[in-house]
């Protein structure tokens, strides 16, 4: 191997070394989070790992439609116009 080959491995070894650093500080910290999670109850542990599921209305849904139709019908007349 040479002196740049060796320069280039221990270089990626300081940076392996400062990721698990960084690793296990982060690890440490969502332990924290969890035990804090635990200590408040199981509902709230329980949101911490699962976020509900938004739901959107029939009427909402029907605004939606709408307004994409409307925008794909413009995007399709002007393509109309551009082949005339």
């Amino acid at each position: 191997m040479g002196v740049n080959a060796m320069s280039v491995l221990s270089a990626i070894r300081r940076e392996e070394k400062k990721l698990q650093k960084q690793l296990k500080k982060i690890q440490r910290e969502l332990g924290g989070l969890q035990s804090a999670a635990q200590a408040l109850g199981r509902t709230a542990s329980k949101d911490f790992k699962m976020a509900k599921k938004r739901v959107l209305s029939a009427a909402g849904r029907a605004k939606i439609s709408a307004a994409a139709k409307k925008r794909w019908a413009k995007v399709r007349a002007g393509a109309k116009k551009a082949i005339s």
